[in-house]
C-alpha cells in the first residue's frame, strides 16, 4: 500500500532546504502559472474562485474574503470567511510547507494522520500537543474538530462529491478546497503558496517566495537548454498488473521535458495517466537510459525480487534507477510528497543532476537517490 501511495503521488505527484528564499520588497500579485484559482478584488473584499475538479463542467466554488464579518452578506452563494484567519486544520501534507515558508506554522491546530508530516517545525508542535490528531485516512474525528473550532478546514477533493466535508460545513466550520494537484505545470502547483497567503494576510511574502522559486526553476531549465544529449527516461512501476504512466501533457512529463530528457511517452496527448501492461512498457522502454521515480523500492535486488523482468531493463543493468525516498521524516513521512509541490525547482535540479550531471555540478541530490546496489 505504501508503494501505491508513493507512486500515485509521483505521477499525479519544511523550511529545511538546500537554499532559502531571498525576499524582495517589490512582489507581484499576478498569477503566472496557476489555473485552478483566481481572484476578483472588489476593494472592500475579495472574491476567490476555486476549480475543484478536472471536470470543467463543474462550477467553481466561490469564497468571499472579508476583513470583518459584521454587516457582510452573500446573495450569490459565496462562503464568507474573515481574514486573516486565527487558526486552521489542514488535510494534506502538501499544505504544511506553505505554512512553514510563510512563517505561520503556528496556525495549524489539527491534522488527520499526523505521522505523515515530516516538517521539523510542525513535528515539534505535534510533539508539544499544539497540533491534534484528527483521525486516520478513513475520515476526520468530527467531535474533536468541533471542540477545536478552527477558522477553516483546508481540504482537497478528487471530484464533485465532497463527502464528509459537507458534514464539516454543517458544523459551521468553513471548508476551503485546495486543488493544487490539478495544476499541469510544476510552477502552477508551487504558485498555490499565494492561495494560502490570502487567508493569512501574507500576500507580499508569498509573491516574493514564489518569484524566487520560479527563478531557481527557470535558471535550472536554462542550464540545459542547448544540450544535444536527450537521454531516454522511464518512470513508475506497475501495480495490480497495470503500469500507470504520465501522459505527454502531464505534470511529471513536464519535469522530464524541462530537464532536457526524452520521456518515452511524451507524444501522448493526455494530461492524465496511461494505463499500460508491463509487456507494453517492456517493449518500448527496455533500453531506456534512466528509470526515475520507482515508488518506495530501496535496492536493485528488491526491485528484481518483485519481478525478474525488471532486471532486464537497461536502467537496471547500468545502475541508473532512482527512487524519491532520499528524505524520510522522523515518523515515516516522505519529504518528497510533502515539499515537492512547493519546490519543483529542487525536483528539476535533481533530474538534471541525474541525467546531465555536469550541468548542475554544485547541486547535491535532494529528493532522489540511486537504488542500493547490494
Amino acid at each position: 500500500m505504501k508503494n501505491i501511495l508513493f507512486i500515485s503521488v509521483w505521477l499525479v505527484c519544511f523550511a529545511c532546504t538546500d537554499k532559502k528564499p531571498v525576499l524582495k520588497s517589490t512582489p507581484s500579485s499576478t498569477l503566472k502559472y496557476a489555473k485552478g484559482f483566481w481572484i476578483e478584488d472588489k476593494g472592500a473584499y475579495r472574491n476567490l474562485f476555486i476549480r475543484h475538479s478536472a471536470d470543467t463542467s463543474i462550477a467553481p466554488i466561490q469564497y468571499r474574503l472579508v476583513k470583518t464579518i459584521s454587516g457582510t452578506s452573500s446573495s450569490d452563494g459565496a462562503l464568507i470567511i474573515q481574514v486573516p484567519i486565527k487558526n486552521m486544520v489542514c488535510t494534506s501534507t502538501t499544505h504544511i510547507p506553505l505554512l512553514d515558508y510563510l512563517g505561520d506554522s503556528k496556525k495549524l491546530i489539527g491534522f488527520p494522520s499526523t505521522k505523515y508530516i515530516s516538517s521539523p517545525i510542525t513535528r515539534q508542535r505535534i510533539d508539544s500537543g499544539f497540533v491534534k490528531e484528527l483521525g486516520k485516512e478513513n475520515g476526520l474525528n468530527l467531535e474533536l474538530l468541533t471542540e477545536l473550532q478552527p477558522s477553516i478546514v483546508m481540504a482537497y477533493s478528487m471530484g464533485k462529491d465532497l463527502g464528509q466535508l459537507k458534514k464539516v460545513q454543517e458544523l459551521g466550520i468553513p471548508v476551503v478546497i485546495n486543488s493544487e494537484y490539478l495544476e499541469q505545470h510544476p510552477l502552477g502547483r508551487a504558485e498555490w503558496i499565494k492561495f494560502m497567503a490570502l487567508f493569512l494576510g501574507k500576500e507580499d511574502k508569498a509573491d516574493s517566495i514564489f518569484n524566487w522559486i520560479e527563478s531557481e526553476y527557470q535558471n535550472a531549465k536554462s542550464s540545459i537548454r542547448d544540450t544535444l544529449n536527450k537521454p531516454t527516461v522511464l518512470t513508475g512501476i506497475p501495480y495490480g498488473g497495470i503500469w500507470y504512466l504520465p501522459g505527454g501533457k502531464n505534470y511529471a512529463a513536464q519535469f522530464f521535458k524541462d530537464a532536457g530528457c526524452q520521456y518515452l511517452w511524451s507524444d501522448e496527448p493526455s494530461s492524465g495517466f496511461l494505463q499500460l501492461s508491463l509487456e507494453t512498457v517492456y517493449e518500448k522502454a527496455l533500453s531506456a537510459e534512466y528509470w526515475i521515480g520507482i515508488g518506495s523500492f530501496e535496492s536493485y535486488n528488491e526491485l528484481k525480487s518483485t519481478d525478474e523482468r525488471f532486471a532486464k531493463f537497461n536502467a537496471w543493468q547500468t545502475k541508473n534507477a532512482f527512487t524519491y525516498n532520499s528524505r524520510i521524516g522522523a515518523t515515516g513521512g516522505n519529504e518528497y510528497l510533502e515539499l515537492g509541490y512547493l519546490r519543483p525547482d529542487l525536483i528539476l535540479k535533481d533530474i538534471i543532476k541525474i541525467t546531465h550531471p555536469n550541468q548542475v555540478s554544485s547541486h547535491e541530490l535532494f529528493f532522489f537517490k540511486e537504488l542500493k546496489r547490494e
